[in-house]
């Protein structure tokens, strides 16, 4: 019996070793089973960023998509006008404003405001007399005022004012080099735009003496060349002058007709006489024309 027990003690022991041996082999494969699955776990975060590039890359011409879109929308007011307002109108060589078509109401007149941006406390009542009355206008801004107040052009824009172009120092420019008269005039463009985003489409040489060489510029850079049919005469009146508001509302109609370009400046008497002019000139059946409605070529 002792014999026998021995030789079970030593099977037993020898299944023990045989199975702890099998146990050690069961193991090695479960490390390596465990090796191969950091690249399936890992899957995901190596798919993440295959997603994040393809993301960024979605992202990044946005931005850059942006300013061409705003370009496409400030550049040319004249496509933005063609598409929301229709160009109905056009300037004769005696800048008055001519109907296209025959049916297009022909008692309009264009309301236009020079020498600013000076001040908000004039800007915002004319403003609001213009949006009282539904009216536009445009306000012909010399360049060094622009550069001394940038905020007082965005207020105009931001009102819904249209900017012109007025030279930058306000000079009588017929008698100038060709050179300084392009300065004079490409300055503001480039500065109106940097302020708003857009160029001027017009032009209105200071004094109304642009001569041929401004004519000259001005078409070169795509504006509508201008002066005036009818002048309010409001910079020849003073502070202390009484009765400002009638003999600007008497120097007007005297002079009025159909498709008046009427000149007006930002002066404390013309904010004060603008609601009074313009419910004078409705009481005679005339109406505002857009002049974003204008063709930007005299015929």
């Amino acid at each position: 019996m002792k014999k026998v027990g021995k030789a079970t003690t030593m099977l037993l022991l020898a299944a023990f070793l045989l199975s702890a041996c099998n146990n050690s082999g069961n193991t090695g494969s479960t490390a390596a089973g465990n090796q191969s699955q950091p690249p399936a776990t890992k899957q995901p975060a190596t798919a993440a960023p295959t997603v994040l590039p393809t993301s960024s890359a979605v992202a990044v011409p946005s931005p850059q998509a942006t300013p061409s879109a705003t370009a496409g929308t400030a550049q040319p007011s004249e496509g933005a006008a063609s598409a929301e307002v229709p160009l109905l109108y056009h300037m004769n060589k005696n800048y008055d404003i001519v109907p296209n078509e025959a049916a297009t109401n022909k008692k309009v007149i264009l309301l236009t405001f020079d020498d600013g941006p000076k001040d908000a406390d004039m800007i915002n009542p004319l403003m609001d007399t213009l949006d009282k009355h539904h009216a536009k206008a445009i306000f012909f801004v010399n360049g060094y005022r622009v550069k001394e107040h940038p905020e007082l052009l965005k207020l105009i824009q931001s009102r819904g004012g249209i900017i012109g172009n007025h030279s930058w120092d306000h000079i009588v420019l017929k008698d100038k080099s060709e050179a300084e008269v392009k300065k004079q005039i490409e300055d503001v463009q480039k500065i109106v735009k940097e302020v708003t985003g857009e160029a001027p489409h017009f032009f209105r040489p200071p004094h109304g003496a642009g001569g041929d060489v401004g004519k000259r510029i001005a078409a070169v850079n795509g504006l509508l060349y201008m002066t005036w049919s009818v002048g309010s005469l409001d910079w020849e009146m003073k502070e202390k002058d009484s009765g400002k508001t009638e003999k600007l509302i008497t120097n007007v109609t005297s002079q009025l007709h159909s498709g008046s370009n009427i000149l007006m400046h930002e002066l404390p008497w013309t904010v004060e006489a603008l609601d009074t002019l313009l419910t004078t000139l409705e009481g005679k059946g005339y109406s505002f024309v857009d002049p974003r409605s204008i063709e930007l070529k005299m015929r």
